[in-house]
C-alpha cells in the first residue's frame, strides 16, 4: 500500500477536499482488507512484545477527526491484539478546572507513554488550535492579555512542533491520523445514531452544533496539519467514508512505524547465559 499520498507535507498548502473520503486502496472486498489488517495486528503484536522488552521507545499515537469519523471504532479494532500491559489510551475531553490552571500541555505531558508502551490519544492538544480556534475560546484562557494576540496560533503551532520534536529526540515517537469523513456520510452516521436504540447514547445535541461549523473546521484542520506535520510527528489524512479501509491503512501505517524502530529483545551476556543453565538444573533437581 502506498502510505505516502496520505501523508501531509509540513508546510505545503493543503486543501483537505483533495484527499479522498471514500479511497479504498483498490481493495475489491471488505472480507480482503479485514484479512490482511488481521496480518497487521498480528505483526503489531509481536513488535509490540519486542518494544515492551527492548524498553528504548515509546510509540504515541493521536486520533483527531470530526464528529462520528471513527476513532474509537478505528482504535477498538487495530489494537484489538495489543498487550494492554504495555498499552494505555487516553480520551481528552473539557479542560478541567485544574487543568485551565496549568499551561495546556500539562494534561498531555502527564499522560504520555512510559518507555516500551503504546500510548493512544484520543483527541489530544490539537483541540488547542481547533475547537478552541473555531469558537474564540481563547479568549477563556488564563493567559497574560499581551499574549493573545494575532500570533497566537503561529504560535502554538511552533510550540507543538517543539514539544513533538523533544518528544522524539527522547524516544517517544509519535504518529497522527485524521480521520477524514465527508459531510454525507457523517449526516448517515447521526441518522444511524438516531434511529438505532442502542446507538441513541452516541448522539449529542452538540454534534449538530459543531456540524454547523464543518467550514471552520475545515480551515482550522487544513491550517493545522500543515503546520504541524513534520518528520519527526506526521499526519496522515485516513480516508473514513469506509470505516474498513480506515482501520487497514491506520493499522498498515502503525505496523511500518514500529517494525522502522526495529525493537528487540535484550541478548545476555555470557555470564547470564551460564547462569540461566544453573537455574534450570536447580528447578530440575527440585524433589
Amino acid at each position: 500500500m502506498n502510505l505516502s499520498k496520505f501523508k501531509v507535507i509540513y508546510k505545503k498548502k493543503i486543501d483537505i477536499d483533495d484527499f479522498p473520503t471514500d479511497y479504498s486502496g483498490g481493495f475489491k472486498s471488505k472480507e480482503a482488507a479485514e484479512k490482511r489488517m488481521h496480518k497487521n495486528i498480528e505483526k503489531t503484536s509481536i513488535l509490540q512484545d519486542k518494544l515492551y522488552a527492548h524498553d528504548k521507545y515509546a510509540l504515541l499515537i493521536i486520533f483527531q477527526a470530526m464528529d462520528a469519523a471513527g476513532k474509537d471504532g478505528a482504535i477498538k479494532h487495530v489494537m484489538s491484539g495489543l498487550n494492554p500491559q504495555g498499552c494505555q489510551v487516553f480520551s481528552f475531553k473539557q479542560p478541567s478546572a485544574e487543568e485551565l490552571d496549568h499551561d495546556y500541555l500539562w494534561r498531555i505531558n502527564k499522560s504520555l507513554p512510559e518507555r516500551g508502551r503504546i500510548g493512544i490519544f484520543n483527541r489530544s492538544h490539537y483541540e488547542e488550535v481547533l475547537v478552541v480556534k473555531v469558537h474564540d475560546y481563547i479568549k477563556y484562557a488564563k493567559l497574560p492579555e499581551p499574549l493573545i494576540n494575532k500570533n497566537i496560533w503561529d504560535n502554538r503551532y511552533r510550540q507543538i512542533r517543539d514539544f513533538e520534536r523533544y518528544l522524539y529526540e527522547n524516544g517517544v515517537i509519535t504518529v497522527k491520523f485524521f480521520l477524514h469523513v465527508s459531510k454525507a456520510e457523517q449526516k448517515k452516521r447521526f441518522l444511524k445514531r438516531l434511529e438505532d436504540p442502542a446507538k441513541n447514547w452516541k448522539f449529542s445535541a452538540s454534534d449538530l452544533k459543531e456540524r454547523a461549523h464543518w467550514s471552520e473546521y475545515k480551515a482550522a484542520y487544513e491550517e493545522c496539519l500543515m503546520n504541524t506535520s513534520t518528520k519527526f510527528a506526521p499526519w496522515y489524512v485516513i480516508p473514513a467514508d469506509k470505516k474498513w479501509f480506515a482501520r487497514l491503512a491506520i493499522s498498515e501505517i502503525i505496523a511500518q512505524t514500529l517494525a522502522r524502530l526495529k525493537p528487540f529483545y535484550p541478548k545476555l551476556n555470557e555470564e547470564q547465559l551460564k547462569n540461566l543453565a544453573v537455574y534450570k538444573e536447580k528447578l530440575l533437581s527440585e524433589k
